[in-house]
């Protein structure tokens, strides 16, 4: 559903992301790591083309995400952790604006279902203004989800949402990637990456340094066979290599 090849970003002189080439099949969910700094959130940016990429190309469902950018666009949703609402559109207005910028025509019942899956019916009417911030992700979420869309990208999905609303968001990724959706998720969150995600993906100063099923990544930053969480294999993969020990010189 995603193939990315040679996936370059350049800022200037500033290399944000470098020969960077991956893909994803249907029913993946990919954590993608790693440290601030380390190009994830441009990487996903060039994904959903929302920046062009410097080189390279990316492909969703067959489509250059720049040179045929509204075939590639129909296909997929990117939720970021801040949510971008409107203030004077209610809740059911944000699904029936979506639905016609999609061209959902029977809404209806895929918004209602959306809106029990996420806990927002008792919301239907109201505007941003009176949501928290956990429900503002939520309605976000819903909106991105109402075309069906069979590639999804998440930027720290779980920002502002309570331990219930944690539960739900997971039931709702697996649920999405059993159904056959290519899914990205870009988290400091291990914890969920490493119960939700089949594969895992980890930048680090914009370079690709490992991907990998969760048991080939842990073998390859295992000291020995599976003694590592994924917290301790993250530091092994992205930390500085130690310098060489600097020997006292040899009296005279």
């Amino acid at each position: 559903m995603v193939q990315v090849e040679g996936l370059t970003k350049l800022y200037g002189e500033f290399t944000a992301v470098n020969d960077l080439s991956f893909s994803i099949q249907p029913g993946e969910v990919v954590g993608l790591v790693g440290p601030n700094g380390a190009g994830k959130t441009t990487t996903l940016r060039c994904l959903a083309g929302i920046i062009p990429p410097t080189r390279g190309t990316v492909r969703v469902g067959g489509h250059d995400i720049v040179s045929d950018a509204i075939s590639a666009k129909k296909h997929l949703a990117f939720f970021t952790d801040e949510p971008r609402l409107f203030d004077y559109l209610t809740v059911w207005q944000h699904l029936n604006f979506v639905a016609r910028i999609y061209q959902v025509t029977v809404y209806e019942k895929i918004g209602a279902t959306l809106l029990d899956e996420l806990e927002l019916a008792n919301k239907k009417d109201a505007l941003p203004g009176e949501l928290s911030r956990g429900m503002k992700q939520k309605l976000a979420i819903a909106c991105g989800l109402l075309h069906s869309p069979r590639v999804i990208y998440f930027d720290e999905p779980l920002t502002g949402l309570d331990p219930y609303g944690i539960r739900r968001m997971k039931d709702s990724i697996l649920k999405r990637a059993r159904d056959g959706a290519a899914i990205i998720i870009s988290s400091h969150l291990l914890h969920l990456v490493e119960e939700i995600c089949t594969r895992l993906l980890i930048l680090k100063n914009g370079q690709k340094i490992a991907d990998g099923t969760m048991a080939e990544i842990t073998k390859k930053f295992s000291e020995q066979s599976g003694d590592a969480s994924l917290e301790e294999i993250f530091f092994r993969a992205t930390s500085e290599p130690l310098a060489p020990p600097v020997l006292p010189l040899a009296p005279k």
